[in-house]
């Protein structure tokens, strides 16, 4: 609606206008803008003469609206359902129950924790849609430091240039130990013992295979696997069928256990971080403060 030789008409006065119609009185109107009621009577004048129309008539002590308010509240209704819906949608996202959540993990991380606080988040969200994938390292953290990933998760990188890097957790390697091996009975398993017997190793060019070529170096073993892989997934797979035993991370240990295999301790002590990553200079919403509060409750 435009005001004719004066411009548009300015909306806080539109607002009034509404209120006016809504609860019929200066004083009620007032209490629901929170403003004074000598304000709302002023603005609802200045509105009057901006668009020199007569919208309220005093009739026993009351304002009733004209033909011409009825005509024009018509026309900006649908505004002021829509303002209104913008503002409780504006609310719930400011409070966290609202709005979409983008998340990326590599696979560890992706398969075990992040679906557990995953469902805690969404437990009583429902208006919370969320875009969830597991992907390699490298696209986690190209994903966050474009934007097209609010938050990433993986394991064992305790800083990166490109990206905010913090720690969930700390925890170590565990070995799992086919049902069938000679080594099941051990209550732990080290460097040494597969060094005699074989195992299924990880690629010395991954973050995880570099700590484990690390562990066997500290207890002065021979790293020289059986098989060697790329992934903890992979490795867990292969021990589950009775390939050899595999040292994996106590995620992917996890999410692969089975009547198979039994984990055990991994020595010596390999310590192992589970991280998230976000946009650096980008202040984070609420919605992903709660998934970081249940990530961590999850770890």
């Amino acid at each position: 609606m435009m005001a004719d030789e004066q411009g548009e008409v300015p909306f806080r006065l539109l607002e009034m206008f509404g209120a006016m119609m809504r609860y019929g009185s200066t004083v009620e109107a007032a209490e629901s803008l929170g403003l004074s009621q000598p304000a709302v009577s002023i603005g609802i004048r200045q509105l009057e003469k901006q668009i020199g129309v007569t919208l309220f008539e005093r009739l026993h002590r009351r304002l009733h609206p004209t033909e011409e308010a009825l005509q024009l509240y018509e026309e900006v209704r649908p505004m002021f359902n829509l303002m209104r819906d913008f503002s409780l949608r504006a609310q719930a996202i400011r409070q966290g129950v609202s709005g979409r959540l983008r998340i990326l993990s590599t696979p560890p991380l992706g398969h075990t924790i992040a679906p557990v606080a995953l469902r805690e988040l969404l437990r009583h969200r429902p208006d919370v849609s969320v875009s969830y994938d597991v992907r390699r390292l490298g696209e986690v953290i190209e994903a966050v430091q474009n934007g097209s990933a609010d938050i990433g998760l993986a394991l064992a990188l305790e800083q990166h240039p490109a990206v905010n890097v913090e720690v969930l957790s700390r925890t170590h390697m565990v070995c799992l130990v086919p049902t069938g091996s000679a080594l099941a009975e051990k209550a732990e398993i080290s460097a040494q013992d597969l060094a005699a017997t074989g195992f299924i190793g990880l690629e010395a060019d991954s973050r995880i295979g570099q700590i484990i070529r690390t562990a066997f170096e500290r207890d002065l073993a021979s790293y020289n696997p059986r098989v060697e892989v790329r992934y903890c997934s992979t490795a867990a797979v292969l021990a589950n069928a009775d390939v050899a035993p595999a040292i994996v991370d106590p995620y992917s240990a996890r999410f692969h256990a089975s009547a198979s295999v039994i984990e055990r301790p991994f020595l010596p002590p390999s310590e192992i971080t589970a991280v998230m990553l976000t946009r650096r200079g980008v202040p984070r919403s609420r919605l992903l403060h709660s998934f970081i509060a249940a990530l961590r409750a999850a770890c």
